[in-house]
């Protein structure tokens, strides 16, 4: 079929690694991702760039690469922590379909392996900052919040000054989150870690599935180390080395994080690796000589926004953003999840992967990564998924005319959703991005949290939990409970509904009609040994303060 000029089009994706600057890193994957093209033309005539904040300190990365290639003009944007990276993917093809810009270069990288990694930028915009009145911003979806500076503005806390600043102002655009990942109850309670929060999540979905602690402790195991053996063939991968199921228990050199995850379940995200993708219209495709072997298209983007704390959810075993985004792919481009001929799912921890599976139909597939996951493959801290979205580029190259690659991505704790459908054929109707936020908040009604009791003691129901872990030794217990309203939990299929089906209970099988939560904490021996034993979801316990008593 004849491609209209104003179709969106990967036309070069590349990874760079092991280069100590964040800013070298995604200059070498913009050189990188333009000789992939065939085309280094196309990075003098761009026009946007899109950058995913990291925890460099750098104004406007943007601006400094696209000055290294002659792009003087272009618009630089950053997004902070708590926006899709997918988001930026997703703007950079509206641009190009709306013809806001003909070549557009996504970018992402993080400098951390010599160990000057934060948790959070130094100095984040701040959400109020964002949110008021914008000079001549776009507004819109995907993302949420915007500011654009002006000349002679007072830029945020990095100094930014204003639309196209040079070296030491800020980006012409930040976009940055409407509401936070954490409530400050799990702040306070010690449950604001990653690994602490997905920890919990994996014990609601291991309750879900009712297998006991060995049986969910061997299959955990084998899904990571069918990751490392994919990230084993990948050549842009961190770690290449194979691990066995053996190999992902506790050890002195694995040591324990938060039960059930030791050091190898979790993210990788001490690397130094960036990553680029230039989109571009047809159009520029052509007018710069891209060979059409080199094209990948975006078909369909969905994406929730939505922002839940982990401790607000009423189920704590099931993602309805990813169950919206699965059905909003398949209704409009006609190719569910399932169907997908390739898959890659954000994979930070393996309950982020397992959780996807079950709300996107996947149950029974083992080909869930391009690139080998964010433990093996590498987990830059903010664009993972550039990388594997330059992973799935020379998946669907090779391909088969007419196969598709689904690509997801994740924010925060699971707690924004999103994927992307590419094919190395044109779609028929066109690139379309569906933003599914109203039928998540529809589908979901979150909990109120308190942080004690009303009475200062009360009964309840774990919904979740884990023991964190310092240096590998246990010291706290941790539960989101459930109080008032909470039935004990049930085993996914025992009259509750199997995978998929809503009528299931998962997590703490609560009925929620009057209910609220808390987090507890206990340093009590007998409690953290406890477990680390036995099942805890669905347990009647009592919190008295913000303490867990069994």
């Amino acid at each position: 079929m004849t491609v209209p000029p104003a179709t969106p089009v990967l036309v070069g994706a590349a990874a760079a690694a092991r280069l100590p600057d964040a800013v070298e890193l995604m200059a070498a994957a913009t050189e990188a991702a333009a000789a992939d093209a065939g085309a280094p033309g196309l990075l003098a005539a761009v026009d946007r760039v899109y950058v995913a904040r990291g925890t460099w300190d750098c104004p406007d990365p943007g601006r400094q690469v696209a000055d290294r290639f002659g792009a003087r003009e272009a618009r630089t944007v950053v997004a902070e922590l708590g926006i899709l990276q997918q988001s930026l993917i997703t703007r950079a093809c509206l641009d190009v379909t709306a013809g806001r810009a003909g070549v557009v270069l996504v970018l992402g990288a993080e400098a951390a392996h010599r160990g000057r990694v934060r948790l959070t930028p130094g100095r984040p915009t701040s959400r109020a900052h964002a949110a008021s009145g914008r000079a001549g911003g776009e507004a819109g979806p995907p993302g949420r919040a915007t500011v654009t500076r002006g000349p002679g503005e007072a830029g945020g806390a990095e100094g930014d000054a204003g639309a196209g600043g040079r070296p030491g102002s800020g980006p012409d655009e930040i976009i940055a989150p409407d509401a936070d990942i954490l409530a400050p109850l799990e702040i306070r309670r010690g449950l604001h870690l990653p690994v602490r929060q997905y920890a919990v999540l994996e014990s609601a979905l291991r309750a879900a599935s009712g297998l006991g602690l060995a049986a969910h402790a061997a299959e955990v195991a084998a899904l990571w180390a069918g990751f490392s053996r994919v990230a084993a063939g990948n050549e842009d991968a961190w770690a290449r080395d194979p691990v066995t199921p053996a190999g992902l228990a506790p050890s002195e050199r694995n040591p324990m994080m938060a039960w059930p995850y030791t050091r190898s379940h979790c993210s990788r995200a001490g690397v130094d690796q960036g990553a680029a993708l230039l989109i571009c219209s047809a159009a520029a495709a052509r007018r710069f000589g891209v060979p059409p072997d080199r094209w990948v298209f975006p078909v369909t983007a969905a994406e929730s926004n939505v922002m839940t704390p982990l401790a607000a959810r009423p189920d704590l075993a099931r993602s309805p953003g990813f169950r919206a985004v699965g059905e909003r792919l398949a209704a409009v481009a006609g190719v569910a999840p399932a169907d997908a001929d390739y898959l890659d799912l954000y994979s930070c921890f393996p309950a982020a992967v397992r959780v996807q599976v079950r709300e996107l139909g996947l149950t029974g597939r083992s080909d869930l990564t391009v690139t080998g996951g964010m433990t093996f493959a590498g987990g830059p801290l903010n664009n993972y998924v550039l990388q594997s979205t330059a992973a799935m580029a020379r998946v669907l190259r090779a391909a088969e005319p007419g196969a598709h690659g689904l690509v997801t991505c994740v924010s925060g704790m699971v707690t924004k959703q999103a994927g992307l459908l590419w094919s190395a054929s044109p779609p028929s109707t066109g690139f379309r991005a569906e933003d599914v936020s109203v039928d998540v908040r529809a589908a979901e009604t979150t909990l109120p949290l308190v942080d004690e009791p009303p009475d200062g003691t009360g009964a309840g129901v774990v919904a979740g939990f884990t023991v964190a872990c310092e240096q590998g030794a246990p010291v706290q217990a941790l539960a989101v409970v459930t109080l008032g309203g909470a039935t004990p939990a049930r085993a996914e299929g025992d009259g509750a509904g199997g995978d998929g089906d809503e009528g299931g209970t998962g997590g703490d099988g609560a009925g929620h009609g009057h209910a609220i939560r808390t987090v507890a904490a206990s340093a009590d021996s007998d409690v953290i040994a406890a477990m680390t034993r036995e099942e805890w979801v669905g347990r009647p316990v009592t919190v008295r303060a913000g303490t867990l008593l069994p």
